[in-house]
């Protein structure tokens, strides 16, 4: 498949991933984000990319998760070995994502390089609620640096974040009007704030619009829901700015691209979106 759409916030969600504690969320919210009772056990590589085909999706960027400081109990990670052999297995499909671990210090540094120039990822991912962490913190800073130095982007949420696990529940740290002094700070960095920013989405257009390196992406919520400011920005003066992806498990990628066709965007703006954003920010990516 050429020319398909690019899905730039993908979860791997295998049945072995689900059973490996990979996946960070309970039972009770796969029931709170209806997911279909099939799939809450996982499905495999090879389904997934069934979806991906009939939702006319070319790639996916598979995040190596990093959910909190490994000492603390009910954190969980996705090794990078594990996101590179997908995308070694499946070249033209998927491109990985590196999870980012602030507290490894120098040793996540290393990895961060490793993953870039060795296993072929294409950018940096943040969970800054796993973390307690603001996105405005000092002690995520060099790995904004190492970013830059590798020339990718980083993406992380903003907005809330829901209770995944009832055992662990995580503080809202990182409101996208964070992002200010981050892009101030490093304004050869881009910076990616996924998950729409409910319910601060405006806060997130407001950063868009105001920095040139700051984008925002369409995933994590169904796109029937997406606020009407986001919606319009997405297909005017921020067409440029805005980048889709599903957050999948949570959005079925057939149900994101349906809804979205529903907008009746403009052609420019949806491709935009759709494609030509992603490959114009990850400059790693195949093309």
């Amino acid at each position: 498949m050429t020319g398909g759409y690019i899905d730039i916030v993908c979860n791997i969600f295998t049945p072995e991933a689900v059973v490996g504690g990979m996946t960070g969320v309970d039972e009770d919210f796969k029931a709170k984000v209806r997911m279909d009772p099939a799939m809450r056990g996982g499905v495999s590589m090879d389904d997934y990319l069934r979806k991906m085909d009939e939702a006319g999706i070319e790639r996916s960027l598979l995040i190596a998760v990093r959910a909190g400081d490994l000492n603390v109990k009910l954190s969980w990670e996705v090794p990078y070995e594990i996101i590179a052999e997908i995308c070694a297995k499946y070249p033209d499909r998927f491109s990985g994502l590196a999870g980012i671990d602030q507290t490894r210090g120098m040793r996540g540094l290393r990895e961060l390089e490793q993953a870039v120039n060795d296993y072929g990822f294409v950018g940096a991912h943040w969970y800054p609620h796993w973390f307690g962490c603001p996105p405005d913190a000092p002690q995520i800073y060099p790995y904004y640096a190492k970013c830059c130095e590798l020339d990718i982007p980083i993406m992380m949420q903003v907005g809330q974040n829901l209770v995944y696990s009832r055992e662990r529940r995580l503080p809202s740290v990182a409101r996208p009007i964070l992002l200010d002094q981050v892009a101030i700070d490093f304004p050869e960095l881009v910076l990616i704030g996924i998950h729409i920013g409910v319910p601060w989405a405006d806060e997130m257009l407001a950063m868009c619009w105001k920095h040139e390196n700051v984008y925002t992406c369409g995933d994590a919520y169904a796109p029937k829901h997406w606020p009407a400011s986001f919606v319009h920005y997405a297909n005017s003066f921020g067409r440029e700015k805005v980048l889709f992806g599903t957050d999948w498990p949570v959005i079925d990628p057939m149900r994101a691209v349906t809804e979205i066709e529903a907008f009746n965007m403009r052609p420019e703006a949806h491709r935009m979106m759709m494609r030509e954003n992603a490959l114009r920010i990850f400059k790693k990516m195949p093309r």
